[in-house]
């Protein structure tokens, strides 16, 4: 953000009368003290308090700014003050990092910057399972993207695997080209129009295969993700991509690969993988590439399925992995949308419960599980489904920002099929309004670690490790 716009925000809002701001739920007065000490360092070209003042402490969440419930309710004029909270911030990181005063040090400087983003944290996208509901990520995907506003870390889960894929393994220059012309959406229209014409050219041209196979998801990977490793992706893209995966055998352990914990996997195999469903697509085994070039297995013997069963949002593991603090998902795994989307529709009261309901509920089958895998262990395919019921309902499906479907384009039965042009185009559309509705929340928690990346930038250091 520059200092320009930053500027004009902050005119903006101080037009709007702060301080008849009365509190919905935020903690004004630490707010408006923070923000009262920032300008007075700012003003005075006082940088030694200036950076005692940062030093304070910057974090996506003071005063209650980064929690979304609080946000939709907020006042006007509460709104108004969080807005030049956060611009004041980024114009005191802008000013130490163009300031040539002799009291503060490059050094100082770039020590505090990295400090700052460390304990300011990064921001993560998290693409669910989604089945055929798939094109709706890529309509979050391309609104984030038109706004800048796409995170550098994403992580994708069966259907989410493929667009996180599409996304990452392209450069930005690629990435570009592909949002210019027809967009993502386009490319899946034209793979489909392409299988159609190659596998069935005479009986059923115009028409989609109803039901997705082994065949069909084969060929979009192939046509929609270059055959590159994780490692191989990152240089090319600078986004770290992250694909979640469900061991097939009974222990269901699950695995977040990625440029960092697989370097040399290569992503083909872990969306075909992440994309396995069991009882419709076979389980997959990895491939990786050798120090010689060549392809060879990846844990031998280890087939995978599913993402979205063992680990559908990995904030966890993303959080440990790359500092993440802040996720932004896009929701639409079938097995628990209805339930997600019936939560999001209640008060903030009812939130609470629903949490503590979830708590207990979770707790009740940690407690339980030794006790019904002991019994189901003794007959192996009931003892995977029992293994498969745990993972699946103890997992956590919304996360700080949580981007629901607000159409129904789908029924049930759709949502394992080749889906038309239109309701492709549909879910694309549906998947963008929600986002804008979301972009303001989104910009504003984002405002703070997007300046320091181009701070970070600046001085050559490094913003996503």
């Amino acid at each position: 953000m520059s200092s320009l716009s930053v500027h004009k925000v902050i005119e903006q809002t101080q037009q709007v009368g702060l301080k008849k701001a009365k509190s919905s739920g935020y903690n004004l007065r630490l707010i408006h003290k923070r923000l009262s000490a920032l300008k007075h360092a700012r003003q005075h070209h006082d940088n030694r308090e200036l950076l005692f003042v940062i030093n304070e402490g910057i974090h996506g969440n003071l005063g209650g700014i980064g929690n979304a419930d609080l946000f939709k309710r907020a006042r006007k004029e509460e709104l108004a003050l969080i807005r030049e909270y956060l611009c004041e911030n980024v114009l005191a990181l802008q000013d130490l990092a163009a300031s040539h005063s002799p009291d503060i040090s490059s050094h100082e400087k770039v020590d505090l910057f990295r400090r700052a983003s460390q304990c300011y944290g990064q921001s993560a996208l998290m693409l669910s399972g989604a089945g055929s509901l798939m094109p709706y990520h890529i309509g979050v995907i391309q609104a984030l993207h038109q706004h800048d506003l796409l995170p550098k870390v994403i992580s994708g889960s069966s259907g989410g695997a493929l667009v996180a894929a599409m996304i990452g393994t392209r450069s930005p220059q690629q990435l570009q080209v592909i949002f210019e012309g027809g967009g993502l959406g386009g490319m899946v229209t034209q793979t489909m129009t392409e299988f159609e014409l190659q596998t069935q050219p005479e009986k059923r041209r115009g028409l989609l295969p109803r039901m997705l196979t082994e065949e069909i998801l084969a060929y979009i990977v192939e046509a929609w993700i270059p055959d590159l490793t994780f490692g191989e992706a990152y240089e090319l893209s600078g986004i770290a991509i992250n694909i979640s995966i469900t061991a097939a055998n009974i222990t269901g352990a699950s695995r977040l690969l990625n440029a960092t914990t697989s370097p040399h996997v290569f992503i083909r195999e872990a969306v075909r993988a992440s994309c396995a469903v069991p009882g419709v697509f076979p389980a997959v085994e990895l491939c990786a590439k050798g120090f010689d070039g060549s392809r060879r297995p990846y844990i031998s013997g280890q087939k995978w399925i599913d993402g979205s069963v063992g680990l559908d949002l990995p904030s966890r593991r993303l959080g440990r992995l790359y500092g993440i603090n802040h996720f932004i998902t896009s929701q639409t795994n079938p097995a628990v949308l209805w339930a997600v989307k019936r939560a999001s529709n209640v008060g903030p009261a009812g939130k609470r419960i629903i949490e503590w309901g979830s708590e207990v509920f979770r707790a009740n089958l940690k407690a339980i599980r030794p006790l019904t895998s002991a019994v189901t262990a003794r007959v192996p395919w009931i003892g995977a489904l029992n293994q498969m019921f745990y993972s699946v309902a103890g997992q956590e499906y919304t996360a700080d920002i949580t981007l629901l479907p607000g159409k129904r384009v789908l029924g049930l039965h759709e949502v394992l099929s080749v889906i038309s042009q239109q309701q492709t185009e549909a879910l694309i559309e549906d998947g963008r309004v929600q986002t804008e509705g979301q972009i303001e929340l989104i910009r504003n928690c984002t405002m703070i670690r997007r300046a320091l990346d181009e701070i970070l930038m600046s001085y050559g250091q490094p913003t996503v490790t």
